[in-house]
């Protein structure tokens, strides 16, 4: 693999830490700011909305720069984010500062569309599953450092370290990123040829569902397992690193299988052992082995969607990766949005302890797209032709 991708995938263990390191505390931060452990739930929204609104929009207008800039511009705006949420003295002010953290995280999608143009077709999964391994490292390193942090020294403690991450990492890619790199030229023009096919629109929808049930659940993935099986901080923490360590197994997992046996192929049988785990994480309450079982089943299978999904996706229409990659992120965002929503408004019905059957259904709507995509596709030439014209034009 290139070494720079290794260097996407350290910055994007900074963009995933600082991005749910709230997860894991939202009681202190609801204490703190005098709200509800719901609305406090709602800063994963406003970083999704933005993420998927503005990311897009800004890959866009950026779509000429070199792309050292269009890296340096994103890492400053998340920068600017967090240290807009670590200074927050209300709620409105967080969710504004979050806000700007997911229009940052339009660094993802351009350092995965990226790492696709750096290796050939048959290597594309593992350098997207590199590229996207910074993402699984947090969850086993930034989740639970923030969960403890935050705990033990204030939840502005990891937003604080968020800040300080972000600049280095905006130093770093300053001086490490070579200038005259490109990606496919993205464009609203060649994005409508692109959205036009089926194959596509499905894999935006499949990720838009598969997200909506992950999140319905990992919004309030603290309250969750303190209500299934009581423990101290320290030994929450323990079990998020768990979840991490094997979410980064399953990343790596996803993207050699991808390449293995197929993007198609991997997809399906991820999607259908996610939606059994989260079917039976209710029935974890009191057995804390059981539990820790379901966790680690669940992040390889969930962590190794990711990378196929991307493959897929590029490979249909590689001029166009960067923004397909990025809408297929706004549809990763608006489904982590809509889990929170969902799953906020159900809490008082359901409790913590079986709030994951509330994301079940829509997992399961997921699974069911799969029936239209038995074999990977292409789009079809005259499409391809299409939006190679428009993006010339």
């Amino acid at each position: 693999m290139p070494p720079i991708l290794y260097f996407f995938a350290l910055c994007n263990l900074v963009i995933g830490s600082s991005a749910f390191a709230l997860n894991g505390i939202l009681q202190p931060v609801s204490t703190a700011l005098g709200i509800s452990v719901a609305a406090a739930g709602q800063v994963m929204t406003a970083y999704a909305i933005a993420t998927a609104v503005l990311a897009p929009l800004f890959i866009v207008l950026t779509a000429r720069w070199p792309k050292k800039r269009t890296v340096q511009f994103s890492l400053a705006l998340f920068t600017a984010g967090c240290l807009l949420s670590a200074l927050a003295p209300n709620l409105l002010t967080l969710l504004m500062g979050r806000a700007l953290m997911g229009a940052g995280a339009m660094f993802t999608a351009t350092a995965s569309a990226l790492a696709v143009t750096m290796v050939s077709p048959a290597l594309r999964g593992r350098a997207l599953s590199t590229v996207f391994m910074g993402m699984s490292i947090s969850y086993a390193v930034g989740l639970p450092l923030g969960a403890w942090l935050g705990f033990e020294y204030g939840w502005r403690v990891p937003m604080w370290l968020s800040v300080a991450a972000s600049l280095s990492a905006l130093v770093a890619a300053s001086w490490l990123i070579p200038s005259g790199m490109s990606s496919g030229s993205a464009s609203f023009a060649g994005f409508r040829a692109a959205a036009r096919q089926g194959a596509v629109l499905r894999i935006w929808l499949r990720t838009l569902l598969s997200f909506v049930a992950i999140f319905s659940v990992f919004t309030y993935i603290g309250p969750v397992l303190l209500t299934l099986n009581p423990m101290g901080s320290s030994q929450l923490a323990m079990i998020l690193v768990m979840f991490g360590l094997a979410g980064v197994v399953g990343s790596a997992a996803g993207g050699w299988a991808s390449d293995r046996f197929g993007a198609m192929r991997t997809i399906q049988t991820g999607l259908v052992v996610l939606i059994a785990m989260l079917a039976v994480l209710p029935f974890t309450a009191g057995h804390m082995p059981l539990m820790l079982l379901v966790l680690a089943v669940w992040a390889i299978f969930g962590f190794g969607l990711m990378s196929p999904q991307q493959s897929l996706l590029a490979s249909l229409s590689p001029a166009q990766a960067p923004l397909l990659l990025s809408l297929n992120s706004s549809m990763l965002y608006i489904g982590t949005a809509l889990g929170a929503i969902i799953s906020g408004a159900a809490i008082s019905h359901t409790g913590f302890a079986h709030i994951a059957w509330v994301g079940t259904p829509f997992g399961l709507a997921a699974v069911l797209t799969l029936l239209f995509d038995r074999t990977p596709q292409a789009l079809p030439v005259r499409a391809t032709a299409a939006v190679a014209s428009e993006c010339r034009s």
